[in-house]
C-alpha cells in the first residue's frame, strides 16, 4: 500500500515508495557506534529507509487517517464500510467524507423520517419529498380514531437540474438501505421546472 506525505492527493488504492521521503526514524543513528563511519552500512540501511519511509509517514500520520476530512480518498471509502456509511459508491470525494462524518449521527436516527431525509440530502444535495402513511396523535377520550393509514407506504420523490436513469437506480438503494425495514416504498426522480425568461420577474 502507498501513502503520501499530502493526505489529500493519493493514487487510489496504491500505497507505496515515495522519491524524496525522508525517514522518521533512519536506521543508521540506531547502529552501534562501530558503523557510525561505515560507508557501507550506513548506505545499506539508507536503502531500508526508503522502503520504510511510507510506513513511518502512515503510522506518524495515523490520526488523520481517521479524520473523514483529512484521510486518502480510498482510505475513507474503507471507513464509510467500516462504521456503515449510507453510500452507494458513485459519489464525489467530497460527498463521499460529508457521509461518513454523518454515519454515527445518522445510525441514531436511522429508520425515522429525519434520518431519510438526511440520507437523501446528504446524496443528491436536495431536500426530498417525502410522504409516509405514519403519522401521531392524542385525545382526551379513550378509543379515538387511529391517526395514520391502514396500509404502511413510503414514497420519496428528489427534484434535481439534470436527473438520468442512475440517479433513480441511487436513490432506490439508498432509501431500501435507510427506511423502515417493514415499510413498502417508491421512489421518483424528476427534473426541476425551468422558469422560462418571460416569467422572470
Amino acid at each position: 500500500m502507498t501513502a503520501t506525505a499530502d493526505l489529500g492527493r493519493v493514487v487510489p488504492g496504491r500505497r507505496g515508495s515515495i522519491d524524496g521521503l525522508g525517514s522518521s526514524a533512519p536506521l543508521g543513528a540506531m547502529l552501534p557506534a562501530v558503523f557510525a563511519d561505515d560507508d557501507l552500512a550506513q548506505r545499506f540501511v539508507a536503502g531500508l529507509d526508503e522502503v520504510l519511509a511510507p510506513i513511518h509517514n502512515v503510522l506518524d500520520c495515523l490520526e488523520a487517517y481517521f479524520a473523514p476530512a483529512l484521510a486518502p480518498a480510498d482510505f475513507t471509502r474503507w471507513l464509510g464500510d467500516w462504521v456503515g456509511a449510507e453510500t452507494d459508491g458513485v459519489e464525489d470525494t467530497a460527498a463521499l467524507r460529508r457521509a461518513v462524518a454523518a454515519a454515527a449521527h445518522l445510525h441514531r436516527i436511522r429508520g425515522t423520517r429525519r434520518g431519510l431525509a438526511e440520507v437523501v440530502r446528504l446524496a443528491f444535495g436536495v431536500e426530498p419529498e417525502i410522504r409516509e402513511s405514519g403519522a401521531a396523535a392524542w385525545d382526551a377520550r379513550p378509543l379515538g380514531p387511529v391517526p395514520g393509514d391502514r396500509r404502511p407506504h413510503l414514497h420519496v420523490a428528489v427534484r434535481l437540474p439534470d436527473p438520468g436513469p442512475a440517479d433513480q437506480v441511487r436513490l432506490d438503494r439508498l432509501v431500501a438501505a435507510a427506511r423502515p425495514a417493514h415499510m413498502p416504498y417508491t421512489v421518483q426522480v424528476t427534473a426541476v421546472e425551468r422558469t422560462s425568461e418571460g416569467d422572470r420577474t
